[in-house]
């Protein structure tokens, strides 16, 4: 019998880990006391009544068959198929994302190329990078006073930071030989910067977008939990609010799915930009 390879392995050892994870969380919640067990005044105050309580996996498993299997559906304002929160989540996420890729990636490349420009810019960086981009959705809803509008501009803020730091990060480290055999060759300052330090920086600038869009997919949740409407975020505060933990615990799943699709595009993408040197 040929043995495993390390991939084959490490799922292998994955999936025993979620089927014993699963198992020791199906045992560890209490079956629920059936209402023939019930005494007649138990009954009668609505002791018969399901609590609310965490729900076994097998549970879920159901209500993902359910969600899943009609994901658009659209029955009004507040009933709303998986599927359409989720692409409104997403639609927000990139929206905010590439508005904050078109500034924070010639910004960064500015400040890489240029020290004047890095000592200049770096105390406003080290300001406004630590502040909580949910601190900002007061002033966001204040100034735009849309809902929408405002988080995306959240997204924006928290995606640019990475972006632009990783970006300036790899413009400055590009190997100081590679340019100077550019000017060698007598290119102009752009087209060095397309031919050249472009993609030798593409590396540390695509992790920057790695980084980026697993925060902006964090804070969106937080955002529109805040903002309401639609979108995942709002889908989990509204199944809490309905005491539906089979439901929150679904939604839950389906943000770690996405967000793990998210990121294996842009590992996928980083594979793509690597080279050796």
């Amino acid at each position: 019998m040929p043995s495993l390879s390390l991939n084959q392995r490490a799922l292998l050892m994955s999936v025993l880990i979620l089927v014993v994870g699963l198992l020791i969380w199906e045992a560890a919640i209490p079956a629920q006391k059936a209402v023939g067990e019930l005494t007649e005044y138990e009954r009668l105050t609505g002791g018969g009544a399901q609590k609310a309580g965490v729900p076994p996996p097998s549970q879920v498993f159901v209500k993902a068959w359910e969600e899943l299997s009609n994901p658009f559906y659209d029955a009004g304002p507040n009933d709303k198929g998986i599927g359409i929160q989720i692409g409104y989540s997403i639609y927000r996420v990139l929206s905010g994302y590439l508005m904050a890729a078109i500034v924070a990636i010639p910004l960064g490349f500015l400040i890489g190329m240029s020290p004047v420009a890095y000592k200049a810019l770096n105390p406003f960086i080290q300001v406004l990078r630590p502040i909580s981009p949910l601190a900002w959705m007061p002033l966001a809803l204040f100034i735009i006073q849309d809902s929408e509008a405002s988080a995306i501009f959240v997204i924006f803020i928290c995606s640019i930071w990475p972006m632009l730091l990783n970006t300036a990060f790899g413009v400055a480290g590009v190997r100081q030989d590679w340019v100077n055999v550019a000017r060698t060759h007598e290119l102009g300052h752009i087209k060095t910067a397309f031919t050249v330090i472009l993609p030798a920086a593409a590396p540390t600038i695509v992790t920057g977008m790695r980084i980026s869009i697993g925060i902006a997919w964090l804070v969106i949740v937080a955002a529109e939990m805040l903002v309401g409407g639609t979108g995942i975020g709002y889908y989990v505060w509204n199944e809490w609010n309905n005491l539906d933990l089979t439901s929150v615990i679904f939604s839950i799943m389906m943000i770690g799915v996405v967000g793990m699709l998210l990121d294996m595009a842009f590992a996928t993408l980083q594979r793509a930009v690597a080279y050796a040197e």
